[in-house]
């Protein structure tokens, strides 16, 4: 039988005997030892398998990552025409808005003008229809009286007390008429002429008809002459504070 003096000795016969080995390994580790290699290995192959899957993870979220990464491209695109798109609009409405602006000024003038013309058409109609003006109220036509006419009645009369702006409006009114009374004698007539007759007509044949009266010391009647009434002056028209002259479509009429 060998001798074992020395660990040399040991090791000797382990490498001449390898099934002494097991046989000693068995004796000297636990079981839990000796499992430890075959575990070892179960759990390599489960951390490959991990790394596997781990792997794969990663692709997919790299490829959802890429598509969201697109997706998200193709919404900043989208966004970014629609921006344009706005951007467009804004600028169209812009201008439709300026055009609009520039269309309704338009038309304001030219219904000014429009009103001008049919007002300056309206009084032409009325210097032809003076006489009978006068025959509608009951008068005889004695003669028209002009701008310089009414200068000279202002200048002869004490006007300190009358504001300038009235006695423009007085000097400059449409139709100033010098007329007989079957009784009375001479009286006056001051009308004002516009196509639709409006408030303010009717407040300046009123006013202009006093003032013929202070300076004249004679009667004077105020009327206004159009084609038609505006509604808001119906009332004075129908209570005979002032006398409403119809100009007729033919009246009105280009030669």
């Amino acid at each position: 039988m060998a001798t074992i003096n020395t660990i040399q000795d040991l090791i000797r016969l382990l490498d001449e005997n390898p099934e002494w080995v097991d046989a000693l390994r068995a004796r000297l580790l636990t079981q839990e030892i000796l499992e430890l290699p075959e575990q070892l290995a179960r759990l390599a192959a489960e951390v490959r398998e991990l790394g596997v899957k781990v792997d794969r993870f990663v692709e997919a979220t790299n490829q959802r990552l890429e598509a969201l990464e697109a997706g998200q491209a193709r919404h900043e695109e989208r966004l970014d025409r629609l921006e344009a798109g706005q951007a467009r609009l804004e600028a169209g409405q812009a201008r439709l808005e300026a055009g609009q602006a520039r269309h309704e000024s338009e038309l304001k003038e030219l219904r000014r003008d429009i009103a001008v013309i049919r007002g300056g058409h309206a009084r032409t109609a009325a210097i032809g229809k003076v006489a009978g003006i006068a025959r509608s109220m009951g008068f005889r036509l004695a003669r028209t009286l002009t701008e310089d006419d009414l200068w000279d009645m202002t200048d002869s009369a004490d006007t300190s007390s009358i504001p300038s702006n009235l006695l423009d409006s007085f000097r400059n009114a449409d139709l100033t008429m010098e007329a007989t009374e079957t009784k009375e004698g001479v009286c006056y007539i001051t009308a004002e002429v516009s196509f639709t007759v409006h408030e303010r007509d009717v407040s300046r044949a009123v006013r202009n008809s006093r003032l013929l009266t202070r300076f004249t010391g004679r009667p004077a009647f105020a009327a206004v002459v159009g084609e038609r009434v505006h509604s808001d002056v119906q009332d004075i028209i129908d209570s005979g504070k002032v006398f409403w002259y119809r100009l007729k479509s033919d009246d009105l009429e280009v030669e």
